[in-house]
């Protein structure tokens, strides 16, 4: 059980306190709904390129990074498609210190022009690194904007290409910071071994004057009515041929969420999964297959993704992955097997909260979605789930004639 407290600055900041006298750290961590889904049109990787510059400094700390490895503390920050997260950590007697540094530069930011081309620059350079010059690492640009017509994840996070990032401008990196870098569009969470009430007084002298928000963050909806499934072919220097199958499938909060999680581990999630077994280890169809959701927030996902053995074709695997999703629509799964994955989703979820960062950052990550009593309630949801369950959800949200299939083959060097 994780103890909290919650309260609301009259600016707007949420802030959720979790004490824990066992440990010598305190974890402070920002999360603002400002993910890529917020970058304006034929500027995505805007929110991405943000964060790089939230470390340049303000007037009174030029340099972010030197009083924060003063104070023996370390941090770091990612952003994703639905919000950005900034976090850090050290010993509890310098909680004054990493509170006063974020609510600097959360009031204070100075991004000069020569710190803004820079990152431009480290930015586009991480494209291509990790994604345009990387076996299978720009799947992501070629499926989203194929499956999101009309929504804002249609682009990844890191942005759809160098074109778009280098078109960005430091009066859109200004603009952005006044509309989502504020008080009502942040989580405050602090984990850690602290005293409640000095915190909050604490929390109170160096957030409660911060800015409000000229306009909240806005919300988006995927209308599946407007999805057509595709069949997408690329060619490009990988090593053996693969494939995607996507479904789209519910929001992280849609109660449906938890069973198709707890699905994907039925297929795929070690060596007793039915894809290990029967692609793997007995066809020998596939050298290596997966299964997972994106948990993204207006809507999401389920994966499938299989690499050929030799001689293997597309067909011939697509085709068993197929019989073996018609199995689980058709079949109850046994009750030792279902406690099985419901045990090791649980293990998974209790896991995630002994670090006092990860509570921290679990706690302002519930919070954003809606319920931060999820902290401790959500390995409940997966205990709930019955064999009917899983049969349900592969019959409703894993149907063939939803399903978008990406083939990528090696490029051809004749």
């Amino acid at each position: 059980m994780v103890d909290y407290e919650r309260l609301i600055l009259g600016n707007g900041l949420r802030v959720i306190l979790h004490r824990d006298e066992l440990t010598p750290l305190v974890a402070v961590n920002l999360l603002f709904q400002a993910g890529s889904k917020f970058d304006p049109p034929q500027k995505s990787g805007l929110a991405h390129l943000f964060e790089h510059l939230m470390f340049a400094g303000t007037p009174r700390v030029p340099d972010f990074d030197e009083p924060i490895q003063m104070a023996g503390a370390e941090n770091n920050a990612f952003t994703n498609s639905d919000y950005a997260d900034y976090y850090s950590y050290g010993p509890y007697q310098n909680l004054e210190t990493l509170l006063w540094l974020e609510a600097d530069r959360l009031a204070n930011l100075q991004v000069t022009s020569k710190a803004f081309k820079t990152q431009q620059k480290v930015v586009i350079e991480e494209l291509h690194e990790s994604c345009l010059n990387e076996p299978y690492g720009d799947i992501w640009h070629h499926l989203l904007p194929a499956i999101y017509k009309n929504h804002p994840y249609r682009w990844p996070t890191i942005g759809l290409t160098a074109e778009e990032i280098g078109s960005i401008k430091l009066k859109d990196i200004k603009g952005f910071y006044r509309q989502y870098y504020n008080a009502e569009n942040c989580i405050l969470s602090i984990a850690g071994n602290l005293n409640i009430n000095e915190t909050k007084k604490l929390v109170e002298k160096y957030f409660s004057q911060l800015p409000i928000s000229p306009a909240s963050a806005k919300n988006f909806d995927f209308n599946l009515r407007e999805y057509r499934p595709r069949k997408i072919h690329i060619q490009s220097d990988v090593p053996v041929p693969a494939f995607y199958l996507v479904f789209p499938m519910v929001g992280r909060t849609h109660p449906d969420y938890y069973v198709l999680d707890l699905l994907s581990d039925l297929l795929a999630l070690g060596r007793s999964s039915l894809f290990y077994k029967k692609l793997i280890k007995e066809s020998e169809v596939l050298a290596a297959a997966d299964a997972y959701i994106t948990g993204t927030h207006d809507t999401g996902l389920f994966m499938v993704e299989g690499k050929l053995s030799q001689g293997v074709t597309y067909e011939n695997a697509i085709d068993q992955i197929l019989e073996i999703i018609e199995q689980v629509k058709h079949e109850l799964v046994e009750d030792r097997i279902m406690e099985k994955l419901k045990n090791g989703l649980e293990s998974s979820v209790v896991f995630s909260e002994t670090s006092t960062l990860s509570k921290a950052m679990n706690l302002a990550y519930y919070e954003l979605i809606g319920d931060v009593e999820l902290i401790n309630s959500e390995s409940e949801k997966y205990q709930m789930i019955t064999a009917t369950d899983l049969q349900r959800v592969t019959n409703t949200y894993l149907d063939q004639k939803l399903m978008t299939v990406l083939y990528y083959e090696p490029r051809s060097n004749e």
